[in-house]
């Protein structure tokens, strides 16, 4: 079951993947493991060093359908051509929002269109 303040009390680690110390991916498995989704590849050791995170999610989604924003969609933020940042579509208080983790803040939920104002694009996948 997705509880939003379970969250609250990670801290964003490079390269976690182990819930509480997570970064942006981690979160993302943590998370579909709470809402019964089968868990995604664990990329262990992938980082946005040497556009590791790029490389990775592309192939990724070249297994994974394009989808409109929902719960349990993976979130793939682009600035230019490269994904520099993932993070998970969540249902808080009714209204789709955006989980994501972040060296500066750890876990944070936003609107859709806050995400979509950070980045030069943002595609969504199942």
């Amino acid at each position: 079951m997705f509880t939003p303040d379970k969250y609250l009390s990670a801290k964003w680690l490079k390269g976690g993947r182990v819930f509480p110390e997570i970064d942006c991916f981690g979160l993302i498995n943590e998370i579909r493991s709470d809402l019964s989704l089968p868990k995604w590849p664990e990329f262990a050791g992938i980082t946005k060093d040497d556009n590791g995170l790029d490389s990775e999610a592309k192939k990724f989604m070249t297994t994974l359908t394009r989808c409109e924003p929902e719960v349990g969609a993976g979130v793939a933020c682009f600035t230019g051509r490269l994904v520099t940042h993932v993070g998970i579509v969540v249902l808080i208080d009714g209204e789709l929002s955006i989980a994501e983790c972040n060296p500066k803040r750890n876990v944070t939920f936003m609107p859709l269109s806050r995400l979509k104002g950070l980045y030069h694009r943002v595609e969504y996948w199942k």
